[in-house]
């Protein structure tokens, strides 16, 4: 490693999803992903419900390794990056920074409770994150602090979610 290299790391934060943040999702992928195993082996369907509940195991199948990546999967932030470090790796220098969206997901009609996702991406890069990630305003106002140098345009959306995260951006940069 070059002695640059080391110092960017040495000063770089690191944040990854609790165990206690991703239970919900392991629960739901397990309460969906064992009956139906459960089903398939046990019991003789016909073909039709053979495929559907086929189906049903591949989605929660797909849940549950989609979880299991997120959950292990450490963010390093520092050295003009943030990087992705887990099986999905990925690096996504905050100068080449070309989108920034913040989305909230509500899960009951009075939108006081859900959940935020911050996407960024820099050329092919992406990397998508959610609110249960420990820093996540830390690495939210770092992208807002490197959208604003990019001078790039972002949603009134995306700004909305910003001042509910108690964040504001220039005016000038909403589309």
């Amino acid at each position: 490693m070059t002695p640059a290299a080391t110092a960017g790391t040495a000063h770089a934060e690191r944040f990854s999803y609790p165990a206690s943040a991703m239970a919900g999702d392991y629960l739901r992928a397990a309460a969906g992903l064992v009956p139906t195993l459960l089903i398939l082996a046990t019991v003789s369907v016909g073909e039709v419900a053979g495929i559907v509940l086929g189906g049903f195991a591949a989605i929660f199948g797909t849940f549950a390794v989609r979880t299991a990546l997120r959950h292990t999967t450490t963010l390093e932030m520092g050295g003009g990056e943030l990087r992705a470090l887990g099986l999905r790796g990925a690096a996504l220098r905050w100068c080449e920074l070309d989108r920034v969206k913040l989305a909230f997901y509500s899960t009951r009609r009075d939108r006081k409770s859900g959940w935020m996702q911050l996407e960024l991406g820099a050329g092919r890069t992406r990397l998508s994150l959610d609110s249960r990630l420990d820093g996540f305003d830390a690495v939210v106002r770092h992208a807002v602090a490197a959208a604003a140098d990019r001078d790039l345009q972002l949603s009134e959306a995306t700004a909305a979610n910003l001042q509910a995260l108690g964040i504001r951006m220039p005016e000038r940069r909403l589309s």
